[in-house]
């Protein structure tokens, strides 16, 4: 077989620093922070009024740490997603663990090349998880909902062609409770220099996604 090079782009990612960046990992930059709470006035009270007023306990979250990414996806699974990859894949670093975990893995097969990342975040409640999503579909705006996964789902997919090379990429959102999972999964064909299809690749990144979400009982409290 002869060796091809690859493309710019591609060579990037098999940085472990660019890994981080082009799987839009920003879940290391920590959840967003919640906002701050409304300021209040109240006037004194009278001599011998108890000041003490009921308050609303909020619902503990579901998920209390992050599972484990690299077992997220079963290798018979990640055999037909990533032909030739190593099933243990390979985790990247995170500031915190408990709440922020990535796993990636990827292969040339033949001159099939494919790309998987599946990436779990622990927000503080369903709210801070609800945000994040909703922030994270607003910046891909053009893909569309994922019936029937988790609490909420958005599947994306978009293609780049550098120097002639096409790169079909698909990006599943998902929220389930206080978590979000966030699976990535792109593909080339260095020899007709095309990329699979669309369906192909979102079929695979809700395939890879359905199977982390089944992981998640695993940190549940």
């Amino acid at each position: 077989m002869r060796s091809l090079p690859l493309p710019l782009a591609l060579t990037a990612r098999l940085s472990p620093v660019a890994v981080l960046a082009c799987a839009g990992w920003v879940l290391a930059s920590g959840p967003a922070a919640p906002p701050a709470a409304g300021h209040r006035t109240a006037l004194a009270p009278a001599a011998g009024t108890s000041t003490a007023a009921p308050s609303a306990t909020a619902a503990p979250p579901v998920y209390t740490t992050a599972p484990a990414p690299c077992a997220a996806v079963p290798a018979a699974a990640l055999k037909s997603l990533v032909p030739g990859a190593e099933p243990a894949g390979k985790e990247i670093p995170s500031t915190d663990t408990e709440l922020r975990r990535t796993c990636s893995w990827n292969a040339l097969h033949g001159y099939d090349y494919r790309w998987l990342d599946v990436s779990f975040q622990i927000g503080a409640s369903d709210q801070e998880a609800r945000e994040e999503y909703e922030q994270r579909a607003a910046e891909r705006s053009g893909g569309g909902a994922v019936p029937g996964l988790g609490d909420s789902a958005y599947s994306f997919v978009g293609l780049t062609t550098q120097d002639g090379q096409q790169t079909r990429e698909g990006v599943v959102l998902v929220r389930v409770a206080n978590a979000l999972v966030v699976v990535t999964y792109s593909g080339s064909d260095f020899e007709t220099r095309k990329a699979p299809t669309t369906d192909e690749i979102n079929q695979g990144a809700i395939k890879a996604a359905r199977s982390a979400v089944a992981t998640l009982d695993g940190g549940r409290d």
